[in-house]
């Protein structure tokens, strides 16, 4: 462009002239001021006269989290001045009148507005009376009268519009309606709430319940399905800001308030705004490997400062990956009151071209062909599970819903994903909204080994492995610690007529599979579950086994690569040709020597290697294959914590580490917090030597009693996943 061209304008802001009376109400930052004194018809000159008519001194909103409210609706953990309360259920408040309160003469109601041009007939505007003969969507009683003091009670409806709620107390006069003043210490924030049958994520299973919408502290699950490796993450829905930050995403996200009490479609606007793809949403996704300039994904320890960052910049984050995603996702959730839990799915397949195949592609002796394979299996992927009834399914199909942020595909032109019914993916009825197809494919893929013909380009399927995607799917436990296998509730065992069932039924809604059995080979060849620290030689087994009875010879080939997490290679650091002769009905083992040497300088983050194993039989012609993938274990750090645990007495954390290796690492970001007690810090060192250790000791002070946990990470370019944790119980 030159100087004097002039700068693109940005296109001109379309009004909502011409297509609607008023602005459609999306942001609960918006407010119009009610006014304090709404006549009814012509009023004569002056002020009217109002002294006789009951006018109210004071509203106590009884906010604090030692009253009544806030334990009553398990909203006292929010670090939050604000009454926090949830839909559904009773909470109180106390208006102090200038005199005693008559019900026969005086009339008296509570108002609750949300948004802009607030409306009775759109559920913005609710006025609620205390009188049993005016109804109300909510419901109001006198709880006690004393003095010019009333209590009243107010009941939201189930299915009110989650958000922050302005609250105004007016008086009825002949002259019209007397009402106090916007005062924001009076605001009510209005949540899902999962412990009342009428609202639509009620949660009757009180300890899931308890994990899947009041703990803070997760644990999420990475590596590979036999050899799982475990981080903790602090969620802190109660921390600072956080409640703030979860609305603002919705009003970033434009959606219409009237909307904000349905979790279906707050689930589904969120899948989309936790990616910043098409909707400048909270996270920038990058798996390259170069996080120059944001923090690497690894490196997190917690959804907090992502999500304070957001919405005070109004940018997107950078970076995240799936676990990242999944993890502030469910920090969304459990803060709005939807039951959440984050899950693991080990060898997910992203299917791209919507059959249920993984394709890999032999050359004509057995060995792969790179340029042709494209297709790749996750080593594991995260999302989240939500817990809601779905009225707009057949019954049977609400409850664990899947939802994921993660940008992979497309839905509805946006990239989202759910939610989706878990129980309508394992019954195949892959037909019902939303991207259920997806979802499908990534627990029930097969891994399909073709040949390629070279003279002609056709390829002939001669190996399908039906049960390597999906191979466990794991959340956390209730309660403890420990993980929980909940595979079966996404599919049936492996080779069980109702599996065969399930395939025929998402065959008939357009899922495309590999029908072609060949035949099985009569050797079998397997790779055993090693487990190897980052650095260390290794032996790689191969183990053959000959189940006829005619010696057989195997030509293999055998490749070990560098992988990112997503299984896409990086880079080849090992390839092998052994020849195995084995006599009839004999088992014979070949080792492969690794050499750290050989892959430590090509090593991208998660230290994920990916051994397969191919061949073919020369006496028969048949393939045998196998795949392992061995996760490199990193060392630890050492989180220790010492001084008086007691709310607001000051503590300290020492985080300590060891550089095991004959290399220096550079530029060290260390992270820790920890819910309830440390907002989050960083440390940075420009390198740590080689042999040589840093001990860092950071204070902080508890504002909160009860069980909780210290996080940190350690992360460099050259060592990701390094993690430390300390439990700790603050006293009162």
């Amino acid at each position: 462009m030159s100087d004097t061209e002039p700068a693109a304008k940005p296109p001109p802001k379309v009004s909502h002239r011409g297509r609607s009376a008023a602005p459609i109400a999306s942001s609960n930052a918006d407010g119009e001021d009610v006014p304090e004194f709404e006549p009814f018809g012509l009023m004569p000159r002056g002020p009217p006269p109002l002294k006789e008519f009951l006018d109210i001194w004071n509203v106590n909103m009884l906010r604090n989290p030692d009253e009544v409210n806030k334990r009553q609706h398990t909203t006292h953990l929010y670090a939050n001045n604000h009454l926090i309360v949830r839909r559904g259920q009773e909470f109180q408040l106390k208006v102090t009148f200038d005199r005693p309160y008559k019900p026969s003469d005086d009339q008296f109601a509570v108002e609750f507005v949300i948004g802009c041009s607030p409306q009775f007939s759109k559920g913005t505007y609710i006025p609620v009376s205390v009188a049993s003969d005016r109804q109300s969507p909510w419901a109001g009683r006198v709880v006690d009268s004393t003095g010019d003091v009333v209590t009243v009670g107010i009941t939201p409806a189930p299915d009110c519009i989650v958000g922050k709620w302005r609250t105004y107390v007016a008086v009825v006069t002949p002259y019209g309606i007397r009402r106090t003043r916007q005062d924001e210490s009076r605001d009510v924030y209005i949540l899902f709430n999962p412990w009342v049958a009428a609202d639509s994520v009620f949660l009757d299973d009180g300890n899931e319940r308890e994990e899947c919408v009041l703990n803070e502290v997760g644990v999420i699950y990475h590596g590979a399905y036999d050899d799982v490796s475990e981080r903790p993450w602090n969620f802190g829905q109660f921390d600072y800001g956080v409640l703030d930050a979860c609305l603002f995403i919705m009003d970033k996200a434009a959606m219409p308030i009237t909307n904000r009490g349905d979790p279906i479609k707050v689930a589904r606007i969120a899948s989309a705004m936790l990616n910043s793809r098409d909707d400048d949403g909270v996270l920038v996704g990058n798996w390259s490997g170069d996080y120059t300039y944001g923090v690497a994904p690894t490196s997190w320890t917690g959804s907090t400062e992502i999500l304070l960052n957001y919405s005070s910049s109004k940018m997107p984050v950078c970076y995240a990956q799936c676990w990242v995603y999944a993890a502030v996702f469910n920090t969304f959730l459990r803060c709005l009151g939807i039951p959440a839990r984050v899950v693991t799915n080990f060898f997910s397949s992203h299917d791209n071209d919507g059959n249920l195949k993984t394709d890999i592609i032999l050359d004509e002796n057995g060995r792969i062909d790179k340029q042709r394979t494209k297709d790749s299996i996750w080593n594991y992927h995260c999302w989240n599970e939500c817990y809601m009834s779905r009225p707009d399914l057949p019954q049977g199909f609400g409850g664990w819903q899947v939802v994921d942020a993660t940008p992979q595909e497309t839905s509805d032109g946006m990239y989202r994903c759910g939610p989706a019914s878990v129980h309508a993916i394992k019954h195949g009825q892959i037909c019902f909204p939303f991207d259920a197809p997806f979802v499908f494919a990534e627990v029930n893929s097969d891994v399909v080994f073709y040949s390629r013909n070279p003279r002609d380009g056709t390829l002939e399927p001669v190996k399908v492995n039906s049960s390597h995607v999906g191979r466990m799917v794991v959340t956390k436990a209730p309660g403890q610690d420990a993980r929980r296998d909940i595979t079966d509730q996404y599919k049936f065992p492996e080779g069980s007529p109702e599996e065969r069932t399930v395939l025929e039924k998402a065959e008939e809604y357009g899922c495309q599979r590999e029908k072609a059995t060949p035949p099985e080979a009569d050797v079998e060849l397997d790779m055993p579950l090693i487990e190897v620290r980052v650095g260390d030689d290794f032996e790689l087994k191969l183990e053959f086994n000959n189940k006829s009875d005619q010696a057989r010879t195997g030509e293999m080939y055998v490749s070990g690569n560098v992988v990112y997490y997503t299984g896409v290679t990086s880079s080849e650091f090992l390839f092998k040709t052994p020849k195995v002769i084995l006599d009839p009905m004999k088992a014979e083992k070949k080792v492969i020597q690794v050499r750290s040497q050989d892959y430590m300088r090509k090593l991208v983050e998660q230290a994920n290697l990916h051994f397969i194993a191919t061949g073919k039989v020369k006496e028969t012609g048949q393939i045998v294959t196998a795949m392992r993938v061995v996760t490199l274990h990193n060392p630890k750090l050492s989180v220790q914590v010492s001084g008086l645990a007691k709310v607001s007495e000051e503590m300290f954390v020492t985080v300590e580490f060891t550089n095991p290796f004959k290399f220096n690492l550079e530029d060290v970001y260390i992270r820790v917090e920890g819910p309830g007690v440390m907002p989050p810090k960083y440390k940075h060192y420009s390198q740590i030597m080689a042999g040589s250790s840093l001990t860092w000791t950071e204070s902080f002070t508890p504002r909160r009693e009860g069980p909780t946990k210290l996080m940190a990470s350690l992360d460099c370019a050259a060592l990701r996943q390094v993690y430390g944790q300390a439990q700790l119980t603050i006293k009162p």
